[in-house]
Order: structure tokens, then C-alpha cells, then sequence
């Protein structure tokens, strides 16, 4: 009995250690995959150090930190982050899975956005790795979150008609820096949004969700800073008189504003996010979604990384 035990626990410890051959090139696993051109896969967390812990070695390429509808506590998500570090490294031997925060603060206009810029200060000093942005309504808003989320010294992207100075202070990188396991210093040149500055490992998303983010879809997915984009069809049923998502085939209505979006984003080099079934994964990689909501389905993201052949590991 004694052996069976020990035999079961090797076989867990095998199955969530590093890899040896594993040579990350990047913090953020996310953007070092979309930049082997591969999809990634997400699922949804919360909580604390334990719930970290546990997820340190989640199937996931990362992870959906829920702050927009869930607890809005930044104690929580530095307990998180803590345990995900404790937790690791992951197989592919990166740190920690990358992790993206909703946060509560919409994209409605620019004053709501500068008003509430703190916020986003607060989520990347724990040391997440980007921020999926909501109700994307505004390109002055969706412009004042991106600056909100950089350093006053970054610069590449920043002029007349462009981004501002970034909004980021001193003594944001101490905590951030200690969860990637870097010098300070180090964090400072690295947290900055990809793929505007190539070495950047933050990683900015939009949900355009809502028929007057729909309206404004061309402007806002322009915005420099901004990696990947969302049509949220959750918010976007309900902004259209639906009470909940209707499902597939699409209402004509809704039908129209995912393609409206789609178009936006292709236009403005966007990587898009969608759901992905195991039915429907390798259809969905074909259609150019390289964002996927796996979501409690981790089958679907294994069909999917071996039709695109992945080398990392997972």
C-alpha cells in the first residue's frame, strides 16, 4: 500500500515539475507562444495563495483573474500571485503562467478612465501580466487606460496624435518584480505593453462588448498598446434586448456587431478571442482566433495544440 502511495505522488510530481529541456525566452508565456505564432488557451481564476498554489500547474497558457464581477481584492490577487510562484515553475518552466485581470472600470469615456486610473496601477503592481479592459466604448479611454498601464520613460508609441506619457510611479515594480523573479530595475524595462514595444511583457486586451462600443469599433481597436480583443457576446446579447446569450446561429443584430468587430480587429492587427469546444477548436484556429476560452474544457485546448503541432510544453 505504502508503494502504491509513493508511486501515485511521483507520478503527480512528474506530471506538474518543469520540464528539463524547457527554455523559456520570456516572462510572459502568453506573448512568447503568440509570437511562435500559436494559440493560447485560457481558464478562469481566483482567490488566494492556496487557490494559486493549486493552479500553478493548470493546463492553461494563463490565467483569467475575474475582478470585474468577482471580489474586488487586491490583497487576494497579491496572495494569488505569491502562491502561483510558491506552486511553480510550470512545465513549459516559465515562473508562473501568465495571468490577465478583469477589472470593474469600463472603457466608457476618458474622464471615467482617468478618474480611475489607480486601478490599473494597482493590478499590474501585483505582478499580473496584463489587463483585459471592459466596455471599450471610447479611443480616448481605451488611449487613457493604455497610458495608465506604462512608465513616464516609455516612449515608443507616445507623440502628437498618439499615446501620452505613461502614468505608472516609483515603487510600483517592487512587489510586480519579486513575482517574476527579477531585479527591480530589470522590471522596469520590461513592463511595458506588447507587441507596441517588442520586448514588452505586458499583455493589453479590450473587450468590445456593447452595441456603443460597436459603434466606435474601427477607433478603438486603432488604439497602439493593445494586443487582442473580445466581442463578448454575454454583454452584447444583453445590450441588444437579450437576456442572455441566444446561442448559435446568431440573431442578425448580433451577427452583424461580432463581424463589425472581427473587421476592426483584423484591420488593426489584433489577435482575436473566442470560445473554443472541443468540436469546434480546429475550426476556430483555421478562422484566425488565436485567443481561446477553454474555460473547465481542457480537452479543447489539447486538440488544439497538437493540430498546431506545439513544441512548448504544457
Amino acid at each position: 500500500m505504502m508503494r502504491f502511495f509513493l508511486t501515485c505522488a511521483m507520478s503527480a510530481l512528474l506530471l506538474t515539475a518543469a520540464d528539463p529541456a524547457a527554455k523559456p525566452k520570456r516572462i510572459n508565456r502568453a506573448i512568447e507562444l503568440l509570437e511562435q505564432g500559436q494559440p493560447i488557451y485560457y481558464t478562469h481564476g481566483h482567490g488566494g495563495f492556496e487557490e494559486g498554489r493549486k493552479m500553478a500547474s493548470t493546463w492553461a497558457d494563463y490565467i483569467n483573474y475575474e475582478m470585474e464581477h468577482g471580489a474586488f481584492d487586491f490583497h487576494a490577487l497579491r496572495e494569488f500571485m505569491r502562491g502561483l510562484v510558491a506552486g511553480g515553475p510550470t512545465r513549459s518552466g516559465h515562473r508562473t503562467p501568465a495571468v490577465i485581470v478583469t477589472v470593474p472600470v469600463g472603457g466608457l469615456d476618458e474622464a471615467t478612465v482617468r478618474a480611475n486610473y489607480w486601478v490599473f496601477q494597482q493590478t499590474l503592481a501585483t505582478g499580473v501580466h496584463g489587463i483585459l479592459f471592459c466596455h471599450a466604448r471610447s479611443a480616448a479611454g481605451v488611449r487613457a487606460f493604455v497610458e495608465s498601464t506604462r512608465y513616464p520613460f516609455a516612449k515608443i508609441g507616445t507623440g502628437p496624435g498618439k499615446l501620452g506619457e505613461g502614468l505608472r510611479g516609483s515603487g510600483s515594480q517592487t512587489y510586480a518584480a519579486e513575482m517574476w523573479g527579477i531585479p527591480a530595475e530589470e522590471y522596469l524595462s520590461r513592463a511595458d505593453v506588447w507587441p507596441l514595444n517588442p520586448k514588452g511583457e505586458l499583455l493589453m486586451g479590450l473587450k468590445i462588448e456593447d452595441k456603443h462600443a460597436v459603434a466606435n469599433a474601427e477607433a478603438v481597436a486603432a488604439v497602439p498598446g493593445i494586443a487582442f480583443a473580445e466581442w463578448g457576446g454575454g454583454d452584447m446579447a444583453m445590450s441588444y434586448g437579450y437576456i442572455k446569450y441566444p446561442g448559435k446561429p446568431l440573431p442578425p443584430d448580433m451577427a452583424k456587431a461580432r463581424e463589425i468587430v472581427w473587421n476592426a480587429c483584423k484591420r488593426n492587427k489584433l489577435f482575436r478571442l473566442e470560445d473554443a469546444t472541443v468540436d469546434n477548436v480546429e475550426s476556430q484556429i483555421r478562422d484566425g482566433i488565436m485567443v481561446l476560452s477553454a474555460g473547465a474544457n481542457p480537452p479543447a485546448a489539447e486538440k488544439g495544440r497538437k493540430f498546431t503541432k506545439r513544441k512548448m510544453p504544457w
